[in-house]
């Protein structure tokens, strides 16, 4: 059964499931969901724990052995299964599936993952899973949701802030939730249970944003001109090399040239995009790009992002990062 992160305690509540797998590529989220499953198996007298990790060399058949081994004090057990890198293999498919159709009694499984592709969500030993067990996907947070989320983490410390502190906190903590958790607890530490003014947040809380050049792209596929502004200055602010942006910039400019010609020539645009790796949420962004850039445009991109890779290198006058921001804006 599939559910939402917030389902998750009031699921509980009634009924303590078999098997729990979390996914996704937030981390702090997915902690506090397997720490909410582990704290519900110990108070249902699940008091022994197994811990295995795919990053430690870790063979499927051992879960198997722990499952089908009873333990000497007959105690119910947790086995808790890290796949960090989102890949279960043949071996692992296989062991999951045979797990499922004959579930050991007294034993919870919790199997904590990095981010599935979408084909995962449609192979068998995760419609196994999804069938026994309980199942969720968690996202990064953005917006409306960020914003709720942080104000649910607040009151929890007994803290409280009007929409201007709220905004203030969101952005500076810019979808990082470990981040945001622990300017949180600063918070707290500082001024303990209280109403804050949006003065105190700005004082306290560091900018805990970071920008890297994927960042960048996805705001220049998104014509987000705003954005676009905010992570150029962040990556000149951390010391960037201009080269590297120029890089990503160039590649991208490159991909949407190979797309619009596949599809030119008739390409089915699935096809196209999984042959350039254009995968879920870039899908709307790259499809977005390609309506509003012609190829003329594209050329014109190419054209800046050469004059700023020989300003980068000394071989031409002006400065670089100007000739960045013209790239950007060109894209957008």
């Amino acid at each position: 059964m599939r559910l939402k992160p917030e389902q998750l305690t009031p699921e509980l509540q009634k009924n303590l499931g078999a098997v729990y797998l979390f996914s996704g590529d937030e981390p702090l989220q997915i902690l506090e969901l397997a720490d909410c499953v582990r704290h519900a198996a110990k108070q249902a007298g699940f008091l022994q724990r197994e811990i295995f990790s795919t990053d430690t060399g870790f063979e499927w058949s051992e879960l198997t052995t722990a499952a089908s081994s009873l333990s000497i004090f007959g105690d119910k057990k947790v086995l808790d299964v890290r796949v960090p890198n989102a890949n279960f293999g043949n071996d692992g498919a296989k062991t999951l599936t045979s797990y499922c159709e004959r579930l050991p009694v007294d034993t919870v499984l919790l199997i904590t993952t990095g981010k599935l592709a979408s084909a995962s969500l449609k192979t068998r030993w995760f419609e196994a899973v999804d069938k026994v067990g309980i199942t969720i996907q968690v996202r990064p947070l953005e917006g409306d949701e960020l914003m709720q989320w942080l104000q649910n983490r607040l009151q929890q410390r007994g803290l409280a802030t009007d929409r201007e502190g709220l905004t203030l906190l969101a952005a500076r903590v810019e979808g990082n939730l470990l981040a945001g958790a622990q300017e949180i607890e600063k918070l707290y530490v500082l001024y303990g249970a209280s109403q804050l003014s949006s003065a105190q947040i700005s004082d306290v809380v560091a900018d805990s944003s970071r920008y890297d050049v994927f960042k960048l792209s996805d705001a220049i596929l998104a014509a987000n001109v705003n954005r676009i502004f905010k992570v150029l200055a962040g990556l000149q602010s951390e010391g960037i090399a201009a080269p590297v942006v120029l890089w990503a910039l160039m590649r991208e400019a490159r991909t949407l040239c190979k797309i619009k010609i596949a599809l030119v020539d008739g390409q089915h645009k699935d096809s196209v995009f999984r042959n350039n790796q254009i995968w879920d949420k870039r899908v709307a962004l790259v499809d977005k790009a390609l309506k509003r850039l012609s190829h003329d445009k594209l050329f014109e991109i190419l054209t800046l992002s050469a004059k700023a890779d020989r300003q980068a290198k000394g071989q031409e006058s002006g400065d670089v990062w100007e000739t960045i921001l013209a790239v950007c804006l060109l894209f957008a």
